[in-house]
């Protein structure tokens, strides 16, 4: 695909949406297919210049996203290791995303949020249109709605929600710049979430965010977003709630509840790092690297997760009409 059509087809995909009442951006992605279908692939925690296994992993979404003749790819989080990007010439962005992702299918628009490592760098750079002139298909901002058809999803910056980034940084520098004061920052984005939940008519609503809610991985449940996002969430029915941040495959979820789903294998992965969970929600642990993919249709959504291989370890589907999870 050539830069130019590259160029012209972000734009022809993505259109802002004026005149709302919320301070969220707003973009919708047109629906390409007859039936009204959409697919995309969701990778997580991967920027290492193709390091540990991120080439394989990039190949093997490759292979997925053509047979699914995905739609675009999500991205949730820790884009660029181990401090974010320098600014917007670091040569990190191409290092780590343009010449790992080259597979034809691939050449779609990748819809992507900041997790805490995107933190540790220049923020504003991985935001900047600069990146995008560079290659058509980043797209990254804080928080932000997206439009499909019967699909919302809601991209929510979870950083901000983490007490310890603020109390306790370690030897960490976080670029918090457009963030302070915290405590307001987040109450206009949890009062913003809430308010375009509840104008949305769409059948589907997913939620995108770096940190973990439920997860049995080594960070552990984000008591934050536990306490201030969950309940918007509960409140406003949403199906799916989809991270990155521990570096391992998860699905938790109880029948009729928000599925939790954990794609951050993009790269290092963590052995044996994983907590005791109740194994009657915890459908699905792997600790090693891969990512996952979703089909949603006007009755299910289907999503499953893959390895470095290729091979399926979990596929499980939510139907809207009983809104339960039947394991394949």
């Amino acid at each position: 695909m050539s830069v130019l059509f590259g160029v012209s087809l972000m734009f022809l995909c993505i259109f802002f949406i004026k005149g709302s009442l919320s301070k969220l951006e707003r973009l919708e992605h047109p629906v390409t297919k007859y039936d009204g279908s959409l697919s995309f692939l969701v990778v997580g925690d991967w920027g290492r210049k193709g390091g540990f296994n991120q080439s394989l992993v990039a190949h093997q979404m490759g292979i997925v996203g053509e047979q699914l003749d995905i739609d675009f790819v999500i991205s949730v989080g820790d884009n660029f290791y181990d401090d974010g990007l320098k600014g917007d010439t670091d040569p990190a962005f191409e290092a780590s995303f343009s010449h790992i992702y080259t597979h034809p299918s691939l050449q779609k628009q990748w819809y992507s949020v900041l997790g805490n490592h995107d933190y540790r760098g220049n923020v504003s750079a991985q935001l900047s249109q600069v990146l995008t002139q560079k290659d058509w298909r980043w797209f990254c901002r804080r928080s932000f709605v997206l439009s499909s058809g019967m699909v919302e999803f809601f991209f929510v910056d979870t950083n901000p929600f983490v007490e310890k980034y603020f109390t306790d940084p370690e030897d960490h520098t976080y670029d918090w710049s457009n963030v302070l004061p915290r405590k307001k920052y987040i109450s206009n984005l949890l009062h913003d979430l809430d308010l375009q939940m509840k104008k949305s008519c769409a059948k589907w609503k997913f939620v995108v965010g770096h940190h973990g809610i439920k997860t049995a991985g080594e960070h552990g449940v984000t008591q934050e977003l536990v306490d201030q996002l969950v309940p918007i969430l509960e409140e406003n029915k949403v199906d799916l709630y989809i991270n990155g941040h521990d570096h391992c495959l998860q699905h938790i979820g109880s029948d009729g509840e928000i599925q939790f789903l954990t794609s951050g294998g993009g790269s290092k992965a963590w052995r044996g790092n994983v907590q005791s969970w109740d194994p009657k929600e915890l459908k699905l642990y792997y600790d090693g690297q891969g990512f996952m993919s979703l089909h949603v249709t006007h009755s299910q959504a289907k999503f499953i997760y893959y390895d470095v291989s290729g091979n399926v370890l979990h596929q499980s589907t939510l139907s809207k009409s009983f809104k339960r999870n039947h394991p394949f």
